[in-house]
């Protein structure tokens, strides 16, 4: 039905109005009494074969809601209902920012992708703690966190610190997003010496509490195989808990979408189906390289449920989706689900 009635009606508006008016839609509907149940039995699938143990958190499922869809952490009770396994709320920010100008939301409709330039727009850290503690406790959420745009360079770790000891007793996992390319000013988030004193930074601060919590880095999609080899050594060095493969890509090769167009649009990270071959690569590349010594949340361009399986088969321990929620709908996570437990059956 989504495909078939309710997409077509929403993609002939603007993609960011969209975005604001589908999460209205969810929140009022999720507040008349018995459809939040209605959405739970039509998407949830609940089986102890999906579990899932990964950076020692117990996921009900290994689908998950990608960063960037739920930045202020508003709506995670209700998407919850559509049988996520865990949603990550984000890139939360010190302070509340309008990120880039509008227009700053594409999609490529021919190739099922979007192209991005947000710019981190969120409200801020203290909004985001007010929205967690609301949290009704229906599975695992972590919480993806950045720098300000207008933040100096010689500030940057205090801004994910700031964010990181904020955040700590509301969610459940931490991602340091260094790779986003809409935020102005990332070339020092790239390099290894400033990464691995950013990690260490987070670390120390982790190990005050009574509990630590997971940290996590999400990587572009563009890396080589030798920046690739880098964030194997990094991973080693200060034994991080994983790695997110991937963020949105610069790369704009084999698109259906004309010249003319893509300019048009200008700059910005695509993501969805054109990035999905990308990000199995480096999963692949990392899973193998390291001997399978992390975990690895494989994200970009799951659009069906082969295209999770996927991932999984290339070494991710859990996967997460965005823009094919988007295009797809909320039934690919059941389709997700199902297949998982078909193939786990057949073995």
């Amino acid at each position: 039905m989504y495909k078939l009635l309710l997409r077509p009606l929403l993609f002939s508006f603007d993609p960011e109005k969209v975005h604001y008016f589908t999460f209205s839609l969810i929140r009022n509907m999720s507040r008349i009494p018995g459809f939040s149940a209605l959405f739970r039995k039509l998407y949830l699938v609940k089986d102890k074969s999906l579990e899932r143990e990964v950076f020692g958190l117990k996921f009900k499922n290994p689908v998950g809601l990608a960063a960037g869809f739920d930045k202020n952490a508003v709506l995670y009770n209700e998407l919850a209902n559509f049988g996520f396994g865990f949603i990550e709320i984000g890139t939360v920010t010190p302070k509340g920012q309008v990120g880039n100008p509008k227009k700053r939301l594409f999609r490529l409709k021919d190739d099922k992708g979007i192209i991005n330039r947000m710019g981190f727009n969120n409200e801020g850290l203290e909004t985001a703690i007010t929205q967690l503690k609301k949290n009704k406790g229906k599975l695992i959420i972590g919480g993806n966190i950045g720098k300000n745009t207008d933040t100096k360079p010689e500030d940057y770790t205090k801004d994910y610190i700031e964010c990181f000891n904020g955040l700590h007793p509301y969610v459940d996992y931490f991602v340091l997003n260094v790779s986003c390319p809409n935020v102005g000013s990332h070339a020092k988030l790239n390099d290894k010496d400033y990464l691995l004193e950013l990690i260490s930074t987070v670390q120390n601060a982790n190990s005050k509490f009574k509990t630590q919590k997971p940290i996590v880095l999400k990587i572009a999609p563009d890396l080589n195989e030798q920046q690739l080899d880098e964030i194997i050594e990094i991973i080693a060095e200060t034994s991080l808990d994983g790695v997110i493969a991937s963020n949105t890509s610069i790369d704009r090769s084999g698109l259906k979408a004309s010249n003319e167009r893509l300019t048009e649009i200008g700059n910005g990270g695509l993501s969805g189906q054109p990035i999905k071959t990308k990000s199995t690569r480096v999963i692949k590349y990392l899973a193998e390289k390291s001997n399978h010594s992390f975990p690895i949340i494989g994200v970009g361009g799951i659009h069906s449920a082969e295209d999770a399986l996927e991932k999984l088969d290339a070494g991710a321990s859990l996967v997460q989706i965005y823009t094919g929620f988007i295009y797809e709908g909320p039934s690919l996570i059941k389709k997700i689900n199902k297949q998982i437990l078909k193939k786990a059956n057949s073995i």
